[in-house]
């Protein structure tokens, strides 16, 4: 880390970049995967094909309706 990257992030608080990759923008969350798995029952292709919308949609089914 140089200097000016220090003080910005220091004085500005602007994180510096660590290369920590980031997710892409329409990954699933975690936690989002994990209850469709292991509460809904869906295995993990059919969750990796989903959009953020239809898994959301999904599991507030699960809650609502029990399937």
């Amino acid at each position: 880390m140089d200097e000016a990257t220090f003080w910005g992030c220091v004085q500005d608080k602007v994180v510096p970049d660590r290369g920590t990759p980031t997710p892409p923008s329409g990954a699933l969350p975690a936690d989002l995967v994990h209850l469709l798995i292991s509460r809904v029952g869906l295995d993990e292709a059919e969750v990796a094909m989903m959009t953020k919308e239809e898994a959301v949609a999904r599991l507030q089914r699960y809650w609502t309706e029990g399937t």
